[in-house]
């Protein structure tokens, strides 16, 4: 199982740093041809998932069924179980673009494209925080519940190995024990892998902008083709060596230890950026913008899941479609490569605990606290904008480095240099959580379902595989390289996805006739009864 996910992964890291021109030119033109032909799939399979999701939780029937045997305690408490969920789902994206987004749709939304809003005005608040709120919401948590669902649902109840194959076996039964498990598997390998990639790429470009921020040097940042800063080619080496070293340390110690440590670390110190938002940043103003954001996303959320943009030939049809493929398809094909992970890692933290508790529990509670974190940190940096304190500061800096931006305007030099190493500290812990867990999940997945002791030599491969991977494309392209490169891995395991959708409602269905006829449902109660069957 280990061969062919490494050797893909090795091809395409050989690819980028002995070709880089022709590696770029081949992923643009992939990249056209993929988003313009499956951008509708994209929007429509993320809407579907949502559906299914609050459908399975909702339902008394099927919300009662628990991950596990009958009356099965979780392993891990409330508290670090959503610490993990959120560490490992989205934190360190969330860093990028909890000032990145709003301030970007605060610039630039449908509304604006279309003439009905000005730019960067007070009307172009609030539709700004309508699609950051999407991309953020019940697209991002419950494509990873679903998949999260599936596979722990089946492995957990089943006796199954904990890997994505198994989450097919009520669709597809024995036949994932041989080559199309394997083709599974290996698909969800390399999504992952790339998933993790943009997540990293985001956290190495906004981690070596906060070195710089809090004085470590010139030589971290240079000026790229268009005069912006980017991250140096050493400054990006040096801080993959840091992080990728850290986080393979962290994931040779399992779950239960470094992960779970380092979740509630980041948890912790989420919280208290927070709070400070809240106390020295726009907090009523932000806590305002939440509320009124959380009901346009609700009102809006219908018709904004199942909306697809079309060109009419006009400049401003041409600007929609551009805006979608460029946010909400991105973000869509974002989450996909991203599920495996993410999903295998919810599933083997989530045992015990019903199907209610669990998709709630997923796509309400981190979702919350994305917006929550948008709120007050983006309406901040709006508001400084809005009142001419910033006088373009903030929206003049990449996105890379707008929360330190925010932070620099907020606060006196002095003060907003510890917050500034407060978030570099933050970016860390969250890097670093985010990589383990992703090398753990992928070590188990190639396992088939061995996640802890045994395997420490193909942790060590995928750790330094990851750092080849983003930084090579970070110095070939930048992160729309890796951007390129994952939304082109997604497609084939949004195949899975589908499949995993399919099979999960069978597989609930067929546990509730089997209740319903009195026939035991997990794979411990099964083999009990008929042990009682066979001595009666």
């Amino acid at each position: 199982m280990t061969i062919p996910g490494k050797i893909i992964v090795s091809l395409i890291i050989m690819w980028a740093i002995f070709f880089p021109v022709r590696a770029m030119q081949a992923l643009q033109v992939a990249n056209s041809t993929i988003i313009s032909s499956f951008s509708g799939w994209y929007v429509y399979l993320v809407a579907g998932l949502i559906i299914v999701c609050f459908a399975l939780a909702l339902i008394p029937q099927t919300g009662t069924l628990r991950i596990g045997a009958p009356g099965e305690k979780p392993e891990f408490s409330r508290f670090s179980w959503f610490s993990m969920l959120f560490g490992a789902g989205i934190g360190i994206g969330m860093l990028t673009y909890s000032t990145g987004e709003p301030l970007a749709h605060f610039v630039s939304n449908p509304d604006i494209i279309r003439g009905t809003v000005e730019s960067a005005s007070p009307e172009a608040v609030r539709p700004a925080f309508m699609w950051t709120f999407l991309h953020w919401g019940f697209g991002a948590w419950c494509t990873y519940a679903l998949v999260g669902l599936a596979i722990g649902y089946v492995a957990h109840r089943r006796g199954l190995p904990l890997t994505i194959r198994s989450s097919l076996a009520p669709l597809f039964g024995k036949v994932l024990s041989g080559l199309p498990g394997h083709v599974v598997d290996v698909v969800a390998v390399v999504a992952t892998i790339l998933g993790v990639a943009v997540t990293m790429g985001l956290g190495v470009q906004q981690f070596v902008a906060g070195l710089h921020r809090v004085g470590m040097g010139d030589w971290l940042m240079v000026a790229d083709a268009t005069g912006a800063q980017t991250a140096s080619a050493a400054a990006i080496v040096l801080a993959l060596l840091v992080l990728v070293g850290a986080s393979t340390l962290s994931a040779l110690s399992g779950v239960g230890k470094g992960i779970k440590w380092l979740s509630n670390i980041n948890m912790a110190l989420s919280i208290g950026l927070l709070a400070l938002f809240a106390a020295f940043g726009s907090g009523l103003y932000g806590l305002k913008l939440l509320g009124v954001g959380i009901w346009d996303y609700f009102v809006s959320l219908p018709a904004n899941s199942l909306t697809l943009f079309s060109s009419d030939g006009s400049d401003a049809g041409e600007a929609l479609v551009q805006w979608q493929l460029d946010w909400s398809v991105f973000y869509w094909a974002w989450w996909i490569a991203f599920a495996p992970f993410v999903g295998m890692f919810i599933a083997r933290i989530s045992r015990g605990r019903t199907i209610r508790e669990y998709v709630l529990g997923v796509a309400l509670v981190p979702a919350l606290m994305c917006f929550l974190w948008m709120g007050l940190a983006g309406g901040t940096a709006i508001n400084l904008e809005l009142s001419g304190a910033a006088q373009g500061e903030i929206l003049s800096t990449g996105i890379s480095a707008q929360l330190f931006a925010t932070i620099g305007v907020l606060l006196s030099p002095d003060v907003a240099l510890v917050v500034s190493g407060l978030v570099v500290v933050l970016l860390m812990t969250y890097l670093i959580t985010s990589v383990d867990s992703a090398i753990l999940i992928v070590n188990t997945i190639n396992g088939a379902g061995e996640d802890e002791g045994g395997r420490r030599y193909h942790i060590l491969f995928w750790g330094f595989a990851l750092a080849f991977v983003v930084g090579s494309m970070l110095i070939l392209g930048g992160i729309e390289a890796i951007r390129i490169t994952m939304i082109i891995g997604a497609l084939p395991f949004s195949v899975v996805v589908l499949l995993m959708c399919i099979s999960i409602i069978k597989a609930v269905v067929f546990d509730l006739i089997r209740k319903k006829h009195g026939v035991p449902t997990t794979a411990e109660a099964c083999q009990e009864w008929a042990e009682a069957r066979s001595e009666g």
